[in-house]
């Protein structure tokens, strides 16, 4: 079953994912890259040339300050009193939060047996035991070509729904619907419509993704050599991927793609990401693809970063 016969896999299938999609040897023992090997200089060239109207667009999320249902641990932005005679911004923040666009270095989670990228192990609080699959080794930052799967225009919705995920044969429909080739090294973004969804929620949203992008889309990640993943919503609830979560948690989040991309495939992950603005450029413009740039902060043992991705159309 798969992307071929446009079947999700079966709890068996998905158990065989790590060594199926697994990358660990690929680049070396030592390699601190991942996927992010796949962007060569040839691919920064190309992206380059995508530059065409010299239009930058954000696509990260304001910093959230303010406790809510989906953030129990909201950002510390603390200024400096007047007698302070100089600016006193200090910031303090939870790194994997539900609400903040940050990105997740290869250490950031481990697979179900333990294991984080190219085989290393995290010790007993969560953290990498070496010096490995942090943050700091990408401090040369992400240059690449971006392309948006815009899910929702396609399905014709204003938001993917629950129950109804994002499947890895959709993203090929919807790369052949806007004319775009998948290739090697490219930033994947995947629009599911979060801002639409919450501005249609009755009450509070939920701690973790409600709707989402299904494990059955590693297939796709892998076949064709994505670099990068960006998303809005991130993986789909458990009852909607049909497998057992990989990871027993007090908290209702799903980690199917997780616990895939980050350590067997070494791909890394910008989420909650802030999509509409590049969707309505990409409306406007005709064209799903572009030059991405990404800039992580260099926080040497860290396990991911605030960042803010910039489309340059």
């Amino acid at each position: 079953m798969g992307l071929a016969d446009r079947t999700p896999p079966t709890a068996v299938e998905y158990a065989s994912y790590p060594e199926r999609f697994g990358n660990w040897g690929r680049w070396g023992e030592a390699d601190e890259l991942g996927t992010l090997n796949h962007i060569t200089e040839k691919v920064r060239r190309t992206a380059a040339g995508l530059v065409r109207e010299g239009r930058a667009v954000s696509m990260a999320r304001p910093v959230q300050t303010r406790p809510g249902p989906a953030n129990p641990w909201p950002a510390q932005h603390l200024v400096g009193m007047p007698h302070a005679r100089g600016a006193g911004d200090f910031l303090g923040m939870f790194l994997h939060s539900f609400v903040d666009t940050h990105i997740d270095g290869l250490a950031h989670i481990a697979g179900p047996d333990g294991r984080t990228w190219n085989g290393k192990r995290l010790g007993p609080n969560g953290m990498p035991i070496e010096h490995s699959g942090t943050i700091d080794h990408w401090r040369d930052g992400i240059v690449t070509r971006g392309v948006l799967y815009d899910v929702p225009r396609h399905r014709g919705t204003d938001f993917v729904a629950a129950g109804e995920p994002v499947h890895g044969w959709e993203l090929a429909d919807i790369a052949a619907a806007q004319g775009v080739e998948p290739r090697s090294g490219d930033a994947v973004i995947i629009r599911s419509g979060l801002d639409a969804f919450l501005a249609a929620a009755d009450g509070p949203t939920a701690f973790a993704s409600v709707a989402g992008v299904h494990a059955s889309a590693l297939e796709f990640l892998y076949d064709t050599e994505a670099a990068l993943l960006i998303w809005d919503f991130q993986d789909a609830p458990t009852e909607d991927q049909g497998l057992p979560n990989p990871h027993e948690s007090p908290i209702p989040i799903a980690l199917h793609l997780h616990a895939i991309a980050l350590p067997y495939m070494g791909l890394p992950l910008i989420d909650n990401a802030d999509l509409g603005g590049i969707a309505s450029a990409c409306g406007e413009l005709g064209r799903w693809e572009f030059q991405v740039v990404v800039a992580p902060l260099v926080i040497t043992g860290a396990t991911g970063s605030p960042v803010n991705p910039i489309a340059v159309l």
